[in-house]
């Protein structure tokens, strides 16, 4: 097998994951924010804010799941049992979003049931997403190349608490985006939610970052020998910086880096899982190598993603250039 295929699919399948994270995981913190007014025309702006982007940024999370199944087949084989149950919820709850978002607006004056199903569906999604997370993380019981667990083996403390995190991370990255994208109240309002919210991302943070040392030897082994110390100390440091910059500009009057800086901070946490990981695709078993399709197939569906990429990456940036600037009370695309 050739060694360097599975470490490109790897990639490829970690930047995908990484993009449907921070772009779909702006809009869905605002949907988890939305409780947070009562006001008919705020809402409105809030939800003008991601409405040309929404459904374009779920594009990852498909692009994600389908190199998984195609690239890695044992993966996908091992991961989709043993998290059969959030991965249900979480796609249910992400159709249930979508619908509440169209039907949203046609149901006007008379939408507060829908309101209520874009807050749960979205709010839904992110826990399982990171219920998902903390039972990759905490690892799946494999026997001879298998599933061997029971179907609630995802079920724990610590994967309850990535569900939370996820859910105050999203909703930071929902504020800060309403920060860049919205004015007058909501804006206000955001920036003032987005200081708490930093706040519990970064308690967060800390939190997975102790226990899963304290938790997995294995873990502890990569980041605290001294060798790998020496190497690795400049991702705590840069995302507790990314912390600082994210304060400092929400109490001043920047609106678009703050957004910027909670981004780097989602990439250097999931850098930080990735080294925390690398080489095992199902913890703390199965290598991307030993989980990895045929080399044939591996060219083969390369060939087609490297021409289906750069249209993505295309499409995804004339849309964000297209409908760039304020999104202002009385705008909409609806």
């Amino acid at each position: 097998m050739e060694w360097y295929l599975p470490v490109i699919w790897a990639g490829l399948i970690g930047t995908a994951v990484m993009l449907y994270v921070v772009l779909d995981g702006f809009d869905l913190g605002i949907a988890i924010l939305f409780p947070t007014t009562g006001d008919e025309s705020e809402r409105d702006q809030m939800m003008n804010s991601v409405a040309p982007f929404w459904d374009g940024n779920e594009t990852w999370l498909v692009l994600g799941g389908a190199g998984l199944w195609v690239a890695f087949p044992l993966a996908y084989a091992v991961i989709m049992p043993a998290l059969y149950l959030p991965v249900t919820l979480m796609l249910l709850s992400l159709i249930f979003r979508g619908v509440a978002f169209e039907f949203r607006w046609v149901a006007k004056p008379k939408h507060r049931i829908w309101d209520l199903a874009f807050w749960l569906g979205s709010t839904s999604a992110a826990f399982a997403q990171g219920i998902i997370l903390g039972g990759l993380i905490q690892g799946i019981k494999v026997v001879d190349r298998q599933f061997a667990g029971g179907p609630f083996d995802w079920l724990t403390p610590f994967t309850l608490m990535c569900g939370a995190g996820v859910v105050v991370g999203y909703a930071l990255l929902g504020a800060t985006w309403l920060v860049f994208k919205t004015e007058g109240p909501v804006a206000e309002r955001a920036r003032r939610q987005a200081k708490v919210l930093l706040l519990g991302l970064l308690a967060f943070a800390a939190l997975v970052s102790l226990w899963t040392p304290y938790a997995h030897p294995r873990i502890a082994e990569r980041w605290f020998t001294p060798s790998n110390l020496m190497l690795l100390w400049p991702f705590p440091v840069l995302t507790a910086f990314c912390g600082y910059m994210v304060w400092k500009r929400l109490h001043g009057k920047h609106e678009f880096t703050p957004f910027a800086f909670t981004i780097a901070i989602f990439v250097l946490c999931f850098l930080g899982l990735a080294i925390s990981n690398y080489p095992y695709l199902v913890p703390p078993n199965l290598t991307i190598w030993d989980t990895a399709a045929a080399p044939s197939s591996h060219i083969f569906v390369l060939i087609g993603v490297s021409f289906l990429l750069p249209m993505i990456l295309f499409y995804t940036a004339f849309v964000y250039w297209t409908f760039r600037g304020k999104v202002k009370a009385d705008s909409g695309y609806h």
